[in-house]
Order: C-alpha cells, then structure tokens, then sequence
C-alpha cells in the first residue's frame, strides 16, 4: 500500500469530529500528553508491534515503517475511527538508537552522542481503514549533543531515568541541559509526537480541531 509525505494515495475525508472516534495507537505517556494539547477526546489502545529493526534498515526508514504500521495494527481493532501511529528512532551517522531500557544501555548511548549531532527521527501516520485515508510524515529533530563529562551523564540518568526515551534523550526535563541546539520545524516533534504535522493529518482526514 504505498503512501507519500503530505498527500497519500489514499485520502478520503473521513466523518466530522461529531461522528468519528480518534485513537492513539501508543503506549507512550508522553505521546498521551501531548495529544491532551488538542483538547479533544481520544482514547489510547496499545499497537503490540514489533520494533524490531530489519536487516540494513536505516533509522528514517524504520521510523516511518513503524509508524504506519502501528496505525494499521490499531486501526484493525477500531475501523471507524482516525487512527494515530507514531515512532521515534535516534539517528546517529545512520546507527538507530531506541529506548536504552536499562541504565547500562543509557551510559553507553550518551557517550556515543556526546560532540555530535543526533537526528531524531519522528514519524507519524494517521490512518482510517473505514474511509481509506492514508497519510504518513516525518519530522527530523537535528540535536547537538554538548561534549558531555561521565558525571554529567551519571547525574543526568539518577535525575531522569529517560530509559523510556529514544536515545536516552528527555529534552522537556533536564535532558536540555545536556544540548548545544535542536534544529526543527514541529517543536512537540524530539517530545515524540509532531503535533503540527499530527494536526494537518486530521484536519485532511476531516476532523474540525477548532470548531
């Protein structure tokens, strides 16, 4: 089923607001918060999908993969409604870095990050099997890493334990203090939900966010 950035293959408005349900298909507590930005009613419904990354896959396109096909995995279980899959992958000079899990993995990723230039690549879908609308986007977060000391790293982790975080990563807490620079054009995107683009989606989808 292919899909393009912006205008899918398959765009067919939806319902109205009223009428359709929205779904975040995410077990992500941040990707929830975010989504309370917009003031509507969602609800959340866990993907179980696989994210395991395919022989030579590169980051960016891990990302988008995963991200529709959370979308698609949710959108079985709810057909009527506008579902919302999103991924983040931490791009390193093309090595994806996840969700570090356990402070050991965390240790290890900031070392590598630390100098450089990350991207932070930020996928979402928004998909309707009822209507067949289809759109998937990426917004890339461009971060510079500071030059960071072992304490600096072991500090940051004892505050945050960001083992939930892509790159061991949490810019809204004391993660910010561990950057030179983001470098973006959808601010909520490093967060883990590019709202902007998000947003576009379901306007285009049908859904009035401002009625």
């Amino acid at each position: 089923m292919p899909t393009t950035d912006h205008t899918a293959a398959r765009s067919s408005p939806a319902a109205p607001r009223a009428n359709r349900t929205v779904v975040l298909g995410s077990t992500s507590r941040y990707r929830r918060e975010l989504m309370n930005r917009l003031r509507l009613p969602f609800e959340v419904d866990a993907p179980e999908v696989d994210e395991t990354p395919l022989d030579g896959e590169s980051p960016e396109a891990l990302a988008r993969r995963l991200a529709l096909a959370k979308a698609h995995a949710v959108a079985l279980r709810h057909p009527e409604a506008l579902v919302i899959g999103s991924d983040q992958v931490a791009d390193l000079d093309g090595l994806p870095l996840g969700k570090p899990g356990t402070h050991e993995r965390a240790v290890q990723q900031l070392r590598l990050m630390r100098g450089r230039t990350v991207i932070f690549q930020t996928a979402v879908a928004v998909v309707c099997h009822a209507t067949g609308f289809e759109q998937l986007d990426l917004a890339p977060v461009r971060v510079r890493f500071r030059d960071l000391s072992d304490a600096e790293i072991e500090t940051y982790l004892r505050e945050e334990e960001p083992y939930d975080c892509a790159g061991s990563a949490k810019s809204e807490g004391l993660g910010i203090a561990l950057l030179e620079a983001i470098d973006n054009d959808d601010p909520s995107a490093l967060v883990g939900l590019p709202l902007i683009r998000t947003c576009r989606m379901l306007r285009e989808a049908g859904l009035q966010l401002l009625a």
